[in-house]
């Protein structure tokens, strides 16, 4: 195997999951010539990964089958995610073994999936299935993904989640509180099951663990962030960071808290305590898929409604979890 490429074109979070399967590929085939191609959005993941010998961003305006003809010297193409994007760029290269997955009920994808790809797996990670089968197990995409690698031939498996941060991105946040709480804030907080003043009692409350809190945001988060900032209801609010030193923030930390976000994965792949709040519909799948993986964890449920009952008795809830993995 002299060249391989791999595909990842969707989420931050996504990617993390994809980088256990990405080390697999680098220790099953140690003289191959990998290369990743990203999206200009998750190709901060690879920042300096030892895994792969180049990292390609297809441009937004680029379609990705445009993009995936330009690797016509390919042995082994692997779409890591099971999105349309990914299967088609992959197709593109013509190599001689091109490898993905789609879920079992997309029916039309895994038609024309046959078309792209030389070989095709299938999840059963599915919401409507898992609302119907609650004896349904669904791997956690993480396994799935490694499913692909196994496909390909790789025999040295590397289960662990990687980001790499480096002493820059240590140094980025070395002024933060050691062994904080911290509480990664999102858009979800304050909508369907969850609202602003229910997360200023859920930091009010968290205080009491006699641990600092700290809050991190990205860019959906801004609006709370300021909110919270406000009220006084964390002992730092910190956002704008780069991903290294977001990481490295999470690295400090005693036990994560966050909405179902990519803030799951790096929690995980710092090896990092984590409670998620899962939102209510389809938590079932979502729950097994995207839980965090391989460290001491809780999976939550936000209440089907908001009103003051659900909203406190979620408040016990999610503040008893983090009693328990500090």
């Amino acid at each position: 195997m002299k060249r391989i490429l791999l595909s990842r074109t969707d989420r931050v979070g996504d990617l993390i999951l994809s980088t256990p399967a990405i080390a697999t590929m680098r220790a099953s085939f140690p003289a191959a010539h990998i290369t990743i191609v990203c999206s200009g959005y998750n190709a901060v993941v690879m920042d300096h990964s030892p895994d792969v010998d180049a990292v390609a961003v297809v441009p937004s305006q680029v379609r990705p089958e445009t993009y995936g003809a330009r690797f016509r010297d390919i042995d082994l193409a692997i779409a890591l995610a099971p999105n349309a994007a990914d299967l088609k760029l992959v197709g593109a290269t013509g190599a001689p073994v091109r490898i993905g997955y789609t879920y079992q009920r997309r029916y039309l994808t895994r038609l024309v999936a046959r078309r792209w790809l030389t070989e095709v797996l299938v999840s059963a990670a599915d919401p409507a299935m898992c609302d119907r089968r609650p004896d349904l197990i669904v791997q956690h995409e993480v396994d799935q993904v490694l499913a692909l690698a196994k496909r390909a031939g790789a025999r040295t498996i590397v289960p662990d989640l990687r980001v790499i941060i480096t002493e820059d991105d240590r140094a980025a946040v070395a002024d933060l509180p050691a062994g904080p709480i911290v509480v990664h804030l999102g858009k979800r907080w304050t909508e369907r099951g969850s609202t602003t003043s229910s997360l200023l009692e859920i930091l009010r409350d968290l205080r009491a663990l006699g641990r600092p809190l700290v809050a991190t945001y990205g860019g959906d988060g801004a609006a709370l962030a300021a909110v919270v900032r406000t009220a006084g209801a964390a002992d730092c609010v910190i956002g704008g960071l780069t991903f290294g030193a977001w990481a490295a923030a999470f690295e400090r930390a005693a036990c994560i808290l966050t909405i179902d976000t990519g803030a799951t994965h790096v929690a995980s792949a710092v090896r990092r305590p984590t409670v998620v709040l899962f939102e209510h519909a389809y938590f079932r799948l979502n729950s097994q898929e995207w839980s965090p993986y391989r460290v001491p964890n809780a999976v939550l449920r936000k209440p089907a409604d908001e009103s003051p009952e659900a909203l406190r008795a979620s408040r016990a809830e999610i503040v008893a979890a983090v009693s328990a993995l500090l």
